[in-house]
């Protein structure tokens, strides 16, 4: 499976683009110039486009040829990098490609997800922000998920949790929306989070799902599994 990573220089990026290479994929990663020699431990394994990854050029050269496009959807700036990244995956990945976009659990597919307050608190204060700054557009990664959603490529948009480093857990779990129970922790190591996008490449019960992550050891996690086994038992 040849795979391009767009997004490939950032902490998530490195993590998928280290999965994918422990799976044997061939991997095109896609990162800002002046990011490149964060990659230099895999500049031997793989091949390395530099350039925005909003700029429609730069990911046509990147997607070509792929079976599987991995993008960090990251809402920086006012010049709707989100949006423009995104589209540019969806017109010019090739016809029948895994298209897997990463975000937050803010990101509402069907309007069901029932956010804690805390949760709300942070969007709006980053919302507030961003228009002070105009460094972070929430609204821009909103809409560009809306695009994917209404893609009939074959895509999955993957939610995830707060995050944190450390070793891997395994899979993370996940569930349709945010308030479901098993998702109460909130935290997912970044390690599994990049697990979970490259493992979803070759999921295809995934297809046009939006699921939300937690960590597979986390307190919720693992009480919804004893939950369950608990019933299955009776």
């Amino acid at each position: 499976m040849k795979v391009c990573i767009v997004g490939a220089s950032g902490k998530l990026g490195k993590y998928m683009v280290r999965h994918a290479l422990d799976r044997g994929y061939e991997v095109v990663g896609v990162c800002r110039e002046r990011s490149v020699e964060k990659l230099e431990a895999f500049k031997e394994s793989i091949t390395i486009i530099p350039g925005a990854t909003n700029d429609r050029e730069i990911i046509k050269n990147g997607v070509a040829g792929c079976d599987g496009v991995l993008t960090v959807l990251v809402p920086w700036g006012s010049h709707h990098y989100s949006t423009g990244t995104a589209q540019a995956v969806l017109d010019y990945a090739p016809p029948g490609a895994r298209l897997v976009f990463s975000c937050g659990w803010h990101i509402t597919r069907d309007g069901l997800d029932v956010y804690p307050r805390r949760l709300k608190l942070e969007e709006s204060v980053g919302r507030w922000i961003g228009r002070l700054t105009r460094l972070v557009d929430i609204d821009d990664q909103i809409e560009a998920c809306r695009r994917v959603f209404s893609s009939d490529t074959l895509w999955t948009v993957v939610r995830g949790s707060d995050l944190e480093e450390g070793e891997s857990q395994g899979l993370p779990v996940w569930s349709r929306h945010v308030g479901d129970p098993i998702l109460e922790s909130n935290i997912t190591r970044r390690v599994d989070y990049a697990l979970f996008m490259v493992d979803v490449l070759t999921n295809d019960e995934l297809i046009h799902e939006a699921p939300a992550i937690v960590g597979c050891r986390t307190p919720s996690a693992l009480a919804h599994t004893a939950a369950a086994s608990a019933k299955g038992d009776r």
